[in-house]
C-alpha cells in the first residue's frame, strides 16, 4: 500500500512591471489576454463566484486540469480564487492564490502569494513556485 500525505506550504513571488494597475489587471481578466502567458481557458467566468477551466499539458506528458473559482475581485488591486490541480484524473493539489497590485512610480508591483495543500509528492511546492516564477516572467513579457 502507498503511504499516502500532504504538505502545506505557503510561497510569496514577486515582479514590478512597467505597466499600470490596470493593464496588469486586464491581462487577468481578458480571456484572449490570459492565453498568452497563462493557459487558454475552456471556461472563463472572470466574476465573484466564476469558474475558470483549463485542460491541457505537453504532448508526451500527462493532461493537467486547472479548476478555479473566483473568490475575491477588486478591479485594478486584488484577484483571490481557490483552485485544484489534476495530473490525468489524480488530484495533485489545492491552492488558495492571491494576486496584489500595487501602485509605483512607473509601474505596478505584484505580488504573488499561494498556500497550498500538495498530494503525495506527485506535485511540491518547489515545483509549483518555480513555475510561478516562469509564469509571471511570461506574463511581464507580454504587459
Amino acid at each position: 500500500m502507498t503511504e499516502r500525505f500532504i504538505k502545506h506550504a505557503t510561497f510569496v513571488v514577486e515582479r514590478t512591471y512597467a505597466a499600470s494597475p490596470t493593464r496588469v489587471y486586464n491581462a487577468w481578466t481578458d480571456p484572449s489576454a490570459k492565453a498568452k502567458w497563462f493557459s487558454k481557458p475552456d471556461v472563463f467566468e472572470f466574476r465573484v463566484g466564476g469558474r475558470e477551466y483549463s485542460k491541457g499539458g505537453p504532448p508526451e506528458g500527462p493532461v493537467f486540469t486547472f479548476d478555479a473559482c473566483y473568490q475575491e475581485i477588486i478591479p485594478d488591486q486584488r484577484i483571490v480564487y481557490t483552485y485544484t490541480l489534476d495530473s490525468n484524473e489524480t488530484r495533485i493539489s489545492v491552492s488558495i492564490t492571491t494576486v496584489e497590485l500595487i501602485p509605483t512610480e512607473g509601474g505596478t508591483k505584484l505580488v504573488f502569494t499561494e498556500q497550498g495543500a500538495f498530494f503525495d509528492g506527485l506535485d511540491t511546492p518547489e515545483v509549483r513556485e518555480h513555475g510561478t516564477n516562469a509564469m509571471l516572467d511570461a506574463l511581464g513579457k507580454t504587459l
